[in-house]
C-alpha cells in the first residue's frame, strides 16, 4: 500500500487530512510541506498530456482532457532555466542518472566531492570515479531537460529539469507514453 493510499487503496487528497489521518504522502524532512500534490487518475480515459507553469510552480496531468492530478515542481534557477513551449515525451528511464551533473567517488565509494559539473570540472583525481546524480522516473522533453523526482526546496532550482515530489514522479512516469504532449509556460 503506497503511503498517499487510504486503508482501502483509494486516493486521499491532501485538503482532507487532518491531524490523526493515517495517510499523507511520504516526507523526507528537506524542504516545505507538500500541500499542493494529488493524483486521482482512476476512472479518467483518454490521451495524457501535461501542462508546467514555472510561474505556480505546478504540474497538471490530464487525461483526456480531465485533470487527474496537480504536483509541485522545482523548475530551472536563474542561468538555468527551464524552456517554455510545446514538447513530447522523447525518453523514459525509471532509473536515469545525470551524465553532467553528480559526485566522484574513490574505489571504495567515498565521495570526495558532491558537486561536480563535469564541463568545469572534467578530470577527477587520480583514482576517482564519477557518478551521476539519480534522476528517477525521469521523462525527458527537449535536450537534457526532463522531468524525474528530485528534492523540492520551494522555489526553482534545478539545472533546468522539472523535479517533481518521487510519489508523483511516479504517477506521471506509469501515465505517459512517448509522444505525450507537455506544455510549458510561465
Amino acid at each position: 500500500m503506497r503511503p498517499y493510499d487510504d486503508m482501502r487503496g483509494r486516493t486521499v487528497y491532501l485538503e482532507s487530512l487532518g491531524p490523526g489521518a493515517n495517510s499523507r504522502p511520504p516526507r523526507n524532512g528537506a524542504g516545505p510541506a507538500d500541500t499542493v500534490s494529488y493524483w486521482d487518475g482512476g476512472a479518467a480515459q483518454g490521451s495524457p498530456s501535461i501542462k508546467i507553469s514555472l510561474g505556480d510552480q505546478k504540474a497538471r496531468f490530464y487525461k483526456g482532457g480531465t485533470l487527474v492530478g496537480i504536483s509541485q515542481i522545482s523548475s530551472g534557477r536563474e542561468g538555468y532555466n527551464t524552456p517554455t513551449g510545446n514538447f513530447k515525451i522523447t525518453q523514459k528511464n525509471i532509473d536515469h542518472r545525470s551524465n553532467l551533473y553528480g559526485v566522484w567517488k574513490t574505489s571504495d565509494g567515498t565521495v570526495i566531492n558532491d558537486d561536480v559539473d563535469v564541463r568545469a570540472t572534467p578530470n577527477p583525481p587520480a583514482g576517482a570515479r564519477f557518478e551521476g546524480a539519480p534522476m528517477p522516473y525521469f521523462m525527458r522533453i527537449h535536450g537534457g531537460v526532463g522531468m524525474h523526482a528530485g528534492y523540492l526546496p520551494g522555489f526553482p532550482a534545478s539545472h533546468g529539469c522539472i523535479r517533481m515530489p518521487e510519489w508523483m514522479a511516479r504517477h506521471f512516469f506509469n501515465n505517459v507514453r512517448h509522444g505525450t504532449p507537455v506544455t510549458v509556460t510561465y
